[in-house]
């Protein structure tokens, strides 16, 4: 790089040609930060996730635990295999219960288009176009407002 004085006495052009370089420094050490923060942030999220499936793995084998006092405390009144019958009955009537309701759910996200932004684009090219309507304005959701199931 040229210092003050050097700068001070070269021309307009001159001043003007070193633009791309410093703007390419410039977009260049941002994106270094990006990868640095996004490094540091990313082993942070692994950690955190590898201690997160290692309670899940604790809480599995807890549930196991738990069912197996459940049968065992049950065959004090009745035979044991009558006791893990009923815990084995009660477990898939959770199971069905609560397969139903993410069955549910899911059938309320499908499809899985992104329409807000669909029609935003359509209306962005419209309007560019010169076509159609005045674009929507926006919302709090977006370029449009979602139906009433809160999908658009």
């Amino acid at each position: 790089m040229t210092d003050t004085r050097d700068r001070k006495s070269r021309s307009l052009f001159g001043l003007v040609g070193d633009v791309p370089k410093l703007v390419k420094g410039l977009v260049k050490g941002e994106i270094d930060l990006l990868k640095a923060e996004m490094l540091a942030k990313a082993k942070i999220f692994g950690l955190a996730a590898g201690l997160l499936v290692g309670a899940l793995v604790v809480v599995l084998y807890a549930i196991g635990v738990l069912l197996t006092a459940a049968v065992m405390g049950l065959a004090t009144v009745m035979p044991a295999w009558l006791a893990a019958l009923v815990v084995a009955v009660v477990m898939l009537i959770i199971a069905a219960i609560l397969g139903l309701i993410g069955w549910k759910r899911l059938k309320k996200g499908l499809p899985i288009t992104p329409k807000r932004t669909i029609a935003s684009v359509k209306d962005d090219i419209n309007a560019v176009k010169g076509l159609g309507k005045k674009p929507t304005p926006p919302t709090q959701y977006g370029s449009r407002k979602p139906d009433v199931d809160g999908r658009s």
